[in-house]
């Protein structure tokens, strides 16, 4: 890590939306292709192999360039991490919006987590090795990790009101237990790097449901989200 960088838990690294001023939006175009560029490179190379170079290289830009956009190369991990929590987000908000039922916010939760680019197997084993291996990048992906488990189980909690999901746990354990099943499902998968993925989360949510229905009601019929050929 270069000295004189932040903390990666003081810093908002998400790649962020295209302003309408022309200098702005070249700043955000600069920043997405050196977000996708590192991805791509730690997904062929692994993390701890691909150096700041290799990545503005990729990226067609001066190597002082990326400075002026990630205080590091840990802080690329970072920004995925908060990419993903905006998804997050933004489901949430539209399934209170909608009144979206539980059931049907759950099961398709993890498909529209799983979109490019964690839908590579490649760059998903290359992000483990980083989280496992380097001490900053765990601390802060453990303190985002905790603002997805809040918003989780403010969903669980919403579900548990509605009498939609059990009320003899806490919805801090439930959502516990989803974002294991999601995860752990992700993990397995992306040692094999099929076509299965969102099968395998189908299934997965539709073992897990049968233990998050309220106690004596039917366990709702799985519904399919895709066709074969997905």
């Amino acid at each position: 890590m270069p000295s004189g960088s932040k903390s990666l838990s003081s810093a908002r690294t998400a790649v962020p939306q295209a302003a309408p001023d022309r200098r702005q939006r070249r700043s955000a175009e600069i920043r997405e292709r050196l977000f996708r560029a590192a991805l791509q490179l730690f997904a062929q190379k692994g993390f701890l192999e691909t150096t700041v170079e290799d990545i503005t290289e990729a990226a067609d830009v001066g190597k002082g360039t990326f400075f002026n956009y990630f205080p590091s190369k840990d802080h690329i991990l970072l920004a995925f991490g908060e990419m993903q929590l905006g998804k997050l987000e933004t489901a949430v908000k539209t399934a209170r919006q909608t009144n979206e039922p539980m059931p049907e916010f759950l099961r398709s939760l993890g498909i529209r987590m799983t979109q490019e680019p964690t839908r590579n197997p490649a760059i998903i084993r290359a992000l483990l090795q980083a989280y496992l291996s380097t001490t900053p990048v765990r601390e802060a992906m453990m303190d985002l990790q905790r603002r997805v488990h809040a918003l989780h189980t403010e969903m669980i909690q919403l579900g548990q009101d509605r009498g939609e999901i059990r009320s003899d746990l806490p919805a801090a354990e439930i959502a516990q237990v989803f974002r294991q099943t999601i995860f752990g499902t992700l993990l397995i998968w992306s040692l094999y790097g099929d076509a299965t993925l969102h099968s395998r989360i189908e299934t997965a949510f539709n073992l897990l449901w049968t233990g998050l229905t309220p106690r004596g009601h039917p366990a709702l019929p799985p519904v399919p989200l895709f066709t074969s050929g997905d």
